[in-house]
């Protein structure tokens, strides 16, 4: 349980990286990315696209609708995620029904540490020298 509420820690934490302008770029690589990890088939991929586009539509709404209470949004991201499990164990059956988050969250923590990285290369040398070395200040 513990592990659970770290990686829904984290999830937090990445999505308020994303800004909403980004919302469609980003939930369309996070479809692919989902899909190519789970190996779906053709007919997979169809029947999953648009029960996946309704999850993230409804999964943004919760994090922006609930920003102020951590509580409460764990508790909503669950009952949501509880929810559409059983549309995509239809789809891809009770197994790997649960791989669609785990590879949800680690598509956000690839997409966070792009940024950041990206972040640090704007910034130039003596930003990165502080970063892997923190002695050198």
């Amino acid at each position: 349980m513990k592990k659970f509420f770290f990686i829904l820690s984290l999830l937090i934490i990445a999505t308020g990286a994303l800004k909403a302008q980004d919302d469609d770029k980003i939930r369309d690589k996070m479809r692919e990315y989902i899909q190519h990890r789970m190996r779906l088939n053709q007919i997979e991929a169809e029947r999953f696209t648009p029960i996946f586009l309704r999850y993230f539509r409804e999964w943004r709404n919760t994090l922006r609708d609930n920003q102020g209470d951590r509580l409460i949004l764990q508790q909503k991201i669950v009952e949501l995620r509880l929810r559409y499990r059983s549309e995509f164990k239809e789809i891809v059956g009770e197994r790997r029904s649960n791989e669609v988050y785990e590879h949800q969250e680690k598509f956000i923590r690839e997409l966070k540490q792009i940024r950041q990285e990206r972040i640090i290369n704007r910034r130039g040398p003596a930003l990165r020298a502080r970063i892997v070395n923190p002695q050198a200040i």
